[in-house]
């Protein structure tokens, strides 16, 4: 099966001398849905915009449904549906008059789904974008992508700006999108990442324009775990280390590590060990985030080396 999005060695440099994106590597599958996520400024927007055929890259290439669609012919491009980050609509316009002109760029536009989705949504029909909310527009920017039933969907910060019942609305929307006849690939950037975690299938690590690792969402949640050990007040013996740890921290007779476990069995010895007790906790992805990219404000290079070693399926394949 041929991969729905694939980037080869993608690179894109601004001028004034700032590398976006260096040497981005990434295959996705038909069908799947796929979370980017990464701290402000690791290339995200413009990884999108590339995969987009927003914007031409310095080198390598970024093929959509077989082809790069800055190149594209029109009956490919209309099968690509985009919502960016700031996405900038016509103020002027009123909801029907806009998904009426939106509807001649698309042959597979789907009238009666719009219309469906912003009843569903409370969007008003007959107010000028201009005097919506920014929310409401957001939420119309993504009516109209979702309304061009597109074969891939990208999406920027689809969920920037909603409430926790839009949110939730735009999120079972997507669902919907992912699963009907046909189905989706849907691939989108978010820094919520509770969001992610309803409906993504696998998950992409972004850090300085490159994507450091991919998983599978269920597999990095199952085999990534935060182990504390309280040893008595002796502390933990000279040579003692946590099998699998990507980071340990000592404090007196306690040590906290974030684990990646391989198996069931790997912490066997550890709970075996006489005087030590031992405690092992589910981490959230948020969690996991944090763990592995907070420490960048320190200066050290611990989370490129974390990253690497924490998630499987590092050459970024989905297939």
């Amino acid at each position: 099966m041929k991969p729905a999005i694939e980037a080869k060695d993608l690179t894109k440099t601004f001028r004034d001398g700032v590398v976006a994106v260096a040497g981005l590597d990434l295959s996705i599958e038909p069908g799947a849905v796929f979370g980017l996520i990464g701290r402000n400024g690791a290339g995200k927007t413009t990884a999108l915009r590339l995969l987009a055929g927003l914007l031409r890259p310095d080198s390598g290439r970024a093929r959509v449904l077989g082809s790069e669609l800055w190149s594209a012919p029109r009956s490919l491009r209309q099968q690509v549906a985009y919502v960016s980050q700031n996405q900038q609509l016509p103020g002027w316009m009123r909801f029907t008059e806009l998904e009426r002109y939106v509807s001649h760029f698309y042959d597979s536009w789907d009238h009666s789904h719009a219309l469906e989705l912003a009843r569903r949504w409370g969007i008003p029909q007959h107010r000028p974008v201009s005097r919506l909310s920014a929310g409401e527009q957001r939420q119309t920017a993504c009516v109209l992508a979702l309304a061009a039933r597109p074969r891939v969907l990208l999406l920027d910060e689809p969920a920037a700006g909603l409430d926790p019942v839009a949110r939730r609305g735009l999120l079972g929307a997507l669902i919907e999108a992912v699963a009907s006849d046909g189905g989706c690939t849907l691939v989108f950037s978010t820094h919520l990442i509770s969001d992610l975690e309803r409906v993504a299938e696998h998950v992409g690590f972004m850090d300085r324009g490159r994507l450091t690792a991919t998983a599978r969402l269920e597999d990095l949640l199952h085999s990534t775990k935060r182990v504390q050990v309280v040893f008595d007040r002796s502390g933990p013996p000279t040579s003692f280390s946590v099998p699998g740890a990507l980071r340990t921290e000592v404090a007196g007779p306690v040590v906290r590590a974030i684990v990646r476990l391989a198996n069931e069995e790997q912490l066997k010895p550890l709970l075996q060990m006489p005087g030590a007790r031992v405690d092992v906790f589910p981490m959230r992805l948020e969690e996991i985030f944090v763990e592995l990219f907070d420490r960048e404000d320190n200066g050290h290079d611990e989370p490129r080396q974390a990253l690497g070693s924490a998630i499987p399926d590092v050459d970024c394949a989905l297939n």
